[in-house]
């Protein structure tokens, strides 16, 4: 017994040293430029761009299969961050400054047909099959597919209500 614990000690003290070379030796260098755009994407990966998550589209943006102004979470200031950062110049007349938004369910119309969260990319509707559903807020990233496939239309989009957690000094050159 002792010699089989022996044995499998010796067998993964081995193992994770090869493993630990080999790390080292075949490691393959990403894009130090992929690695930048995606530290400034949001990280909400909510599939608004279109690509499935944040990394996927960070190396769209640097292989320049794709506009700077493709996050629309990110809105006009991360457009022009990207833009700086490839040293592009970019057109946002027609990029549309939106607000936060998150899903609201109104539960008199809701009922539990499960698609709403089968769709949701950050799992912040909470329910069952048959069941009231309702929003966590703080998962919720706005990207609006719960709402395409709302088959009552209880899902309503509803701007972020201000708490201590989410306000912010108001702008004062936007103000006058």
């Amino acid at each position: 017994m002792l010699t089989a614990i022996f044995i499998i000690t010796v067998m993964g003290l081995a193992m994770g040293a090869i493993l630990g070379v080999a790390a080292t030796y075949l490691a393959v260098e990403g894009n130090p430029l992929q690695a930048e755009i995606e530290g400034l994407l949001p990280g909400s990966q909510c599939g608004q761009c279109g690509y499935p998550g944040c990394s996927p589209a960070a190396a769209a943006i640097a292989a320049g299969e794709a506009s700077a102004t493709i996050c629309p979470p990110g809105g006009r200031a991360l457009a022009e961050q990207l833009a700086e950062k490839l040293g592009i110049s970019i057109d946002l007349s027609d990029m549309e400054e939106q607000e936060p938004r998150v899903a609201f369910v109104h539960e008199n119309l809701c009922i539990g047909c499960t698609k709403c969260f089968k769709r949701c990319p950050t799992d912040a509707i909470l329910g069952g099959p048959k069941q009231i559903h309702a929003v966590f807020m703080d998962a919720c990233t706005g990207c609006e597919k719960c709402f395409d496939v709302c088959p009552t239309e209880c899902i309503e989009m509803r701007p972020i209500e201000a708490t201590l957690q989410t306000w912010y000094w108001p702008d004062p050159a936007k103000a006058a």
